[in-house]
């Protein structure tokens, strides 16, 4: 990994443990033990570090769905309710510093992952064209919707339970059904 995506892997850690307000050069340059100034000669402004961050998130989160994506696409309903299930499980725990960086900026610049939002949907409305699901462009958008509350919940109210992947599961089927 390059020094360069190394900082931003370091500036979505800060994020995703002190918010917006905590991603600063300096915070960026302690938190990835560089020199002073690092930070700052890869990122000049802190619109250029926002947009970094934001950046990342999107390639990290496209890796992460990469690597747990299965070869063929699951064949009906159920199937594909149990995979999406999984994959919020995924970001509710081993990648739920990815998230908390997402919904960080869900609030503070909103723009920033618009287009990161949009890929989502229209792979969720692929995978529902591909299992057979009518209306899929609309349920996709529900999907959406419910994974981005339980993801919510999952990390502040529920932060203490496990993520119950069969409930998920079931309700992402009354979604797609």
């Amino acid at each position: 990994m390059d020094r360069r995506t190394a900082v931003a892997d370091a500036a979505l850690a800060v994020v995703a443990a002190d918010g917006m307000k905590g991603l600063t050069h300096r915070a960026v340059d302690a938190f990835a033990g560089v020199p002073a100034g690092t930070t700052s000669n890869y990122f000049r402004t802190r619109a250029a570090l926002v947009a970094a961050v934001a950046e990342r998130l999107e390639e990290r989160d496209l890796e992460a769905w990469e690597a747990d994506r299965a070869e063929t696409p699951p064949a009906d309903a159920d199937a594909l309710a149990g995979r999406l299930a999984h994959y919020l499980a995924i970001f509710a725990t081993e990648h739920a510093g990815l998230t908390r960086v997402r919904l960080a900026f869900s609030l503070d610049q909103p723009a920033a992952v618009v287009a990161g939002h949009e890929r989502f949907v229209a792979i969720l409305r692929q995978l529902l064209d591909a299992a057979g699901v009518a209306d899929a462009g609309l349920r996709a958008r529900w999907i959406a919707d419910y994974s981005d509350g339980m993801l919510l919940h999952q990390l502040t109210t529920r932060h203490d339970e496990p993520v119950d992947v069969d409930a998920h599961r079931r309700a992402i089927l009354h979604l797609i059904a």
